[in-house]
């Protein structure tokens, strides 16, 4: 038995227990008060240490049971929509959050024209929230493309919670499930049943429980900021979201309605569409300079409503790149924040990718390109599929079919002799010999089209002959050793 016969195999099964996190003790945060079901913060009670030790196994458990009920029982995500059953399809929860909450506002805004200071106040309250969004939840907490001052992951976790996305673990572990699982069944915006299932319907109808799937998320439940947000989650929210910002309006210059419906909602709604955008934008148009096997796409509108998130196709192939877009004229605010804050001690550990494994990914894109445009031409037949002649058999044939050897293929030429640029002697004195050399340059170098031309014209090998079907290389050889 051979060395390698001995070698272990990965167990698979193993290794995405690990990958869900189930070799580390994960302890549950306390939702406090009524927000304990509030866009990610469900299920979470108070557990003694020995609960926590068998924390996972009993998610896990309950998954399967789940399952093996909806394996017999059809789900409600499962079932056709009928006017008798549409409304247990939908989240309500969310819908309000969502959709009703933000068409209040809309519709306050449209009766009721804002003061400018009111304007700039959304616009910055936006900007903080929004970045929170970026440079916090996404690269920060959820990838950790970089490490921050606690000043700062604070900053995030308080305006974040004002963009009503979840707190960071939710929002955090949903990400890492789609990164782990995209355009799959398991990912939880999943592109490939539509635009508007992976921009607003995965939050606004119930998942199938028989698609749930786990992430590694002990880096942030032991992590006291991220604690602290998820337990008053709530309460962060409505202050952060619409509260403080009523606040600022009403006491500095009497708009307090205002302020709550313009900086407030209105600027919610913004911030949330904003990033749904990168889930469904982001995978529905652009380029994919990368990789084409998925749905991520590169698009600079993408980028311009979502501070610098557009250049997804790039982030699915190097996730835990700080940067989002690489080139100088790209836009990523986001990437330069993160950059800038890093000069001045607030940010360090900036992670990056090289810049050999990028070119690396751009140029096994670009040649996949080129192969499916090269598939798509006539090469002529491959030398391996090509019959064998012997000598004798082609010296029989040759002049009455038209054919001559070249680089010890045969080909048939017949068709081609009255077009020949050279003129019709040069290849009718050809025929039946090998004209290597004479095509090879002794008689006239030609050129890569001349070759390409030839290939398909080939009809079969000669027996016991060198080939691998390329002339033009031997060419090249053929001409170094003429000139020396």
């Amino acid at each position: 038995m051979s060395a390698e016969d001995n070698l272990a195999s990965v167990d698979v099964l193993e290794l995405n227990r690990l990958a869900a996190g189930a070799h580390k003790k994960n302890p549950r945060i306390v939702a406090a008060g009524v927000g304990g079901r509030l866009m990610g913060t469900k299920s979470l009670v108070d557990v003694t240490a020995e609960q926590i030790t068998q924390d996972l196994e009993t998610f896990y458990e309950k998954d399967e049971r789940e399952r093996q009920k909806f394996s017999k029982q059809m789900h409600i995500s499962d079932q056709p929509w009928t006017l008798s059953n549409w409304h247990e399809h939908i989240n309500w929860l969310n819908v309000i959050l969502v959709m009703a909450i933000p068409a209040l506002g809309v519709l306050y805004g449209i009766s009721h024209p804002p003061q400018w200071k009111t304007v700039v106040l959304a616009f910055v309250m936006y900007v903080f929230s929004g970045i929170s969004i970026t440079a916090g939840y996404h690269r920060l907490f959820a990838h950790k493309s970089y490490d921050a001052h606690w000043t700062v992951r604070a900053f995030f976790a308080f305006f974040g919670a004002g963009a009503v996305q979840g707190s960071i673990k939710w929002w955090s572990h949903s990400h890492r499930i789609h990164h782990r699982y995209t355009d799959t069944n398991r990912d939880p915006y999943d592109a490939r049943q539509g635009f508007w299932y992976s921009h607003m319907g995965w939050m606004l109808t119930k998942a199938n429980p028989k698609n749930r799937a786990r992430a590694d998320i002990s880096d942030l439940t032991c992590d006291p900021i991220v604690v602290f947000q998820h337990r008053h989650y709530l309460t962060l929210m409505l202050f952060a979201g619409v509260i403080l910002p009523g606040i600022i309006a009403g006491v500095c210059w009497g708009d307090w309605v205002g302020g709550f419906m313009f900086a407030g909602i209105i600027k919610y709604l913004v911030i949330q569409q904003a990033t749904f955008c990168v889930n469904s934008l982001a995978h529905w148009i652009g380029v994919q300079p990368f990789d084409d096997r998925r749905t991520p796409r590169d698009h600079v509108l993408t980028a311009l409503v979502t501070f610098g998130e557009g250049y997804h196709n790039f982030h699915h192939e190097f996730p835990s790149d700080y940067r989002n877009a690489l080139k100088w004229y790209q836009y990523d605010p986001t990437k330069m924040l993160i950059w800038a804050m890093s000069k001045v001690g607030l940010a360090w550990n900036l992670k990056t990718f090289s810049q050999n494994a990028i070119e690396q990914g751009l140029f096994q894109q670009q040649q996949k390109k080129l192969n499916r445009m090269k598939e798509k031409l006539n090469w002529g037949a491959s030398v391996q599929t090509l019959p064998v002649w012997d000598r004798a058999y082609f010296n029989e044939i040759a002049k009455k079919e038209g054919l001559l050897i070249i680089s010890g293929i045969v080909h048939n030429v017949k068709s081609f002799i009255k077009e020949h640029p050279g003129g019709q002697a040069l290849v009718r004195a050809s025929l039946g010999k090998d004209a290597t050399k004479a095509f090879n340059g002794h008689v006239y170098a030609h050129s890569n089209a001349a070759h390409n031309l030839l290939a398909t014209m080939r009809v079969a090998v000669i027996k016991d002959t060198e080939v691998n079907g390329n002339t033009f290389d031997l060419q090249e050889v053929m001409m170094s050793k003429k000139e020396t």
